[in-house]
C-alpha cells in the first residue's frame, strides 16, 4: 500500500514537471535552506533600491520559485523567461525606463526587471495595509493589473483588502499568491 502511493505521487509530480507546473505540496519555506543562495545578492540589492532597505527581500526570491523555481533557463509555454518569468514586450517596456537593464536572459536583470515591475505594480494600489498591498502586487504580476482592478470593484469595499478581492479572482492567480506566502511560511 505504502509503495503503491509512493508510485503514485512520483507519478503525479512527473505529469506536473512535464506540464512545467510547480507543486506546491513539495514546497520548502524559502527560509528552509533547500533553495540555492546563488541570486540572493540580487534579490537583495534590487528588493533594497526598489522598495528599501527594511522591506523583506525574500519576498521577491519566494515569487521566482513561484515563477520558475529558481530556475534561470525557464521559458513558459507564452513566451516568459527567466527567473523572475518576464514577457519579452513587459522587458522591452521596463528597459525604456532602465536602458541599463540589458539582457532578459541575464539572472541578474531579470531579477531588477522583475523586482522592478513588482514596485510599479505596488506604487498603483492605494490602499494602507502593505500586506494586503503585496498580495494584490504579486497578484498583478501573475494576472494582469486590470484584473485586479475589476475584482474590487466587484466587491463594493472602500478599503480593497486581499481577503475580499481574492475569491474574484482567476483561480491560478489565487494559487500563485497562496504558493508565495506559503513560501514564506506566511499563511
Amino acid at each position: 500500500m505504502q509503495l503503491k502511493r509512493l508510485l503514485i505521487s512520483a507519478i503525479i509530480l512527473a505529469l506536473l514537471s512535464i506540464q512545467n507546473v510547480h507543486a506546491s505540496f513539495i514546497d520548502h519555506p524559502v527560509h528552509s535552506g533547500k533553495w540555492t543562495d546563488k541570486y540572493d545578492r540580487h534579490f537583495k540589492k534590487y528588493s533594497k533600491r526598489y522598495f528599501g532597505p527594511l522591506f523583506d527581500w525574500h519576498w521577491f526570491k519566494a515569487q521566482a520559485i513561484a515563477e520558475s523555481g529558481l530556475n534561470d533557463d525557464a521559458k513558459s509555454h507564452v513566451g516568459a523567461l527567466g527567473l523572475m518569468q518576464i514577457m519579452p514586450t513587459t522587458f522591452g517596456d521596463i528597459s525604456k525606463q532602465n536602458p541599463h537593464f540589458s539582457q532578459l536572459d541575464s539572472p541578474k536583470w531579470n531579477i531588477a526587471a522583475g523586482i522592478y515591475y513588482d514596485r510599479t505594480l505596488y506604487r498603483k494600489f492605494k490602499i494602507t495595509a502593505t500586506q494586503d498591498k503585496l498580495y494584490m502586487t504579486f497578484a498583478s504580476y501573475n494576472a494582469g493589473y486590470g484584473r485586479i482592478l475589476d475584482a474590487s470593484k466587484r466587491t463594493g469595499s472602500e478599503e480593497k483588502i486581499w481577503e475580499e478581492i481574492r475569491p474574484y479572482l482567476p483561480s491560478e492567480t489565487q494559487g500563485y499568491v497562496s504558493r508565495i506566502r506559503r513560501l514564506m511560511s506566511d499563511e
